[in-house]
């Protein structure tokens, strides 16, 4: 075994977002998981986009160690719930392996639901994240990089509810949630984490032209990093193209090494104990 292999075989590494759910792994499901055991990864956490899907991920979380689950309404499934929706919400997060309320924010860049109800449910799961003392995901995507209006909306509204948390639960307060897979500017990371956020950096690290990335990733705070692959998307180089997995996850931590002129071991090492301090209060 080269020098290479046997770095990475010593790594423990956490991939903080993954759709393991989804159809694009239903001939080799078991196998993802193997392979990702094999690089290092501990943990997947595994969030939904509404209540199939959050039903769907408390189940494969039961029938598999490595998995946790994050239950809530994705901004582009907003739009048509019923009136106790909450209520359900409320319910599913009983399941002993949620570790989070997710994924939920702003989507402009789809358009699918009406900006004013997407905040709505946004704000009202963010209200049930701080009843359940669970931290949140936050899903943000812009038209274009130039329209940086939903980045704004939802820092505006993070902010709000992590000053209302310092107050009513000051734990959460210090563990709010993470921006996932982060596709902001390095002020816009900085003003998160001005609120407790943490930044989840997923393959798009890798790409040659991600600049604006590759700084926020080199230059934020280590303790506000975490490392994802929001599988089967975003596949990381050198594998572009390919459909994404969890193993992958270790092409973003030695991207993210390099950019900080650090040790692999140590990304990997810092961004697994972000993890288990965001989404067990670890």
């Amino acid at each position: 075994m080269n020098a290479a292999a046997v770095e990475r075989k010593r790594l423990v590494l956490v991939d903080t977002h993954c759709h393991l759910n989804f159809d694009r792994f239903d001939e080799d499901r078991p196998l993802v998981l193997e392979r990702a055991a094999a690089a290092g990864v501990r943990w997947v956490l595994n969030p939904a986009i509404d209540f199939e899907t959050s039903r769907a991920i408390l189940a494969l979380a039961e029938q598999h160690e490595m998995l946790y689950a994050a239950i809530g309404v994705h901004p582009n499934d907003a739009d048509h719930l019923s009136r106790d929706w909450v209520e359900q919400l409320r319910s599913l997060a009983q399941f002993k392996k949620v570790a989070a309320i997710g994924e939920i924010g702003l989507d402009y860049y789809w358009d699918r639901t009406p900006t004013a109800v997407q905040k709505e449910i946004f704000q009202q799961q963010l209200e049930l994240a701080a009843e359940l003392d669970l931290p949140v995901i936050i899903h943000c995507r812009d038209k274009t990089p130039q329209e940086r209006n939903a980045m704004q909306d939802t820092l505006t509204i993070i902010s709000a509810w992590q000053r209302g948390l310092i107050n009513h639960n000051p734990k959460l307060a210090s563990r709010p949630g993470v921006l996932h897979s982060f596709s902001g500017d390095l002020s816009e990371a900085l003003k998160a984490i001005s609120s407790e956020f943490m930044i989840g950096v997923a393959g798009p690290v890798t790409f040659k032209k991600a600049e604006n990335l590759q700084r926020v990733a080199a230059e934020i705070p280590e303790d506000y990093l975490l490392i994802e692959t929001d599988a089967p998307f975003l596949t990381p180089h050198p594998h572009r193209g390919e459909r994404n997995e969890p193993a992958y996850v270790r092409y973003i931590a030695e991207k993210i090494a390099e950019l900080r002129q650090s040790d692999v071991n140590q990304v990997a090492h810092i961004t697994t104990m972000n993890a288990e301090r965001l989404f067990f209060g670890k």
